[in-house]
């Protein structure tokens, strides 16, 4: 039996495991058996280094569900803060990281023994016209973005209870044909939002970096809010800015541990 080496991270309480990973390894079902809470080690999503021949790091991401999303914007902070750890990083440090949606640019602002901030280069948003769709209780309306993966942002006036039944029909209504993400945002003010988060392939998480981003540019667009925004979530706070084409995600990752993963299918 092959021992995984592994460190697992958290960004606002959306954790992920970050490993490189084994040739010729079913990376869903090793994914699956990482991420149990139970019987693994326990996360939202394994971020799996993949070799690369570039400069930038190269992952995939897989959720917890076994499912292979196009990013996390808390796991690939997550990937930078591994990485900054493993090598010693001072602030000022650029790390790029190549994902299924493109290459994303982390400037480590500051760090903190184990605890590292960073200024995330998002990318350019497409935000869509809002739209109702049918659901077993009713209707509900809200306005698709794209973060390089799929959200759906609900805007509301406070968050009912059973809105996690809510989130699970959307993310995968005949809709959305490759299913979404979905947010429920609850604007405080100008520059400050509050969210709740169904993500697709995971459940309710504590945080989203692209579902932050998301929520942000829903608000701005829609005139609700202005650039930057606080994004307030269960696990912490980010700030958001959309710049021209750009946007711009600024929150932490924690270092939780390293060790060993021992599985029969390695």
């Amino acid at each position: 039996m092959q021992p995984l080496p592994f460190t697992k991270a958290s960004a606002c309480g959306n954790d992920f495991i970050v490993a490189p990973a084994p040739e010729r390894a079913d990376l869903q079902t090793l994914s699956r058996a990482l991420c149990d809470r139970h019987n693994g080690i326990g996360a939202d999503g394994v971020e799996w280094l993949v070799p690369n021949s570039a400069a930038a790091l190269r992952v995939r991401l897989v959720n917890a569900d076994g499912s292979e999303a196009e990013m996390s914007g808390n796991g690939t902070r997550c990937v930078a803060a591994a990485h900054c750890a493993e090598h010693d990083k001072p602030p000022g440090a650029i790390i790029d990281i190549q994902t299924a949606a493109g290459l994303k640019r982390c400037a480590l602002q500051a760090r903190t023994g184990l605890k590292f901030d960073f200024e995330m280069q998002m990318g350019e948003p497409q935000p869509g016209d809002p739209f109702s769709i049918k659901l077993a209780f009713g209707e509900i309306t809200g306005m698709p973005v794209s973060m390089g993966n799929p959200h759906f942002v609900i805007f509301v006036d406070e968050f009912l209870p059973g809105w996690q039944a809510e989130g699970a029909e959307i993310g995968k209504h005949h809709d959305f044909q490759h299913g979404t993400n979905v947010e429920f945002v609850k604007v405080l003010g100008p520059g400050e939002v509050e969210l709740r988060i169904f993500e697709r392939g995971v459940g309710e998480t504590q945080s989203s970096g692209t579902g932050s981003c998301a929520a942000a540019v829903a608000a701005i667009h829609s005139g609700r809010a202005q650039s930057p925004l606080l994004v307030r979530a269960p696990g912490g706070a980010q700030i958001v800015r959309w710049e021209q084409n750009d946007v711009w995600l600024t929150g932490p990752a924690r270092i939780i541990c390293k060790g060993e993963f021992f599985a029969e299918m390695l």
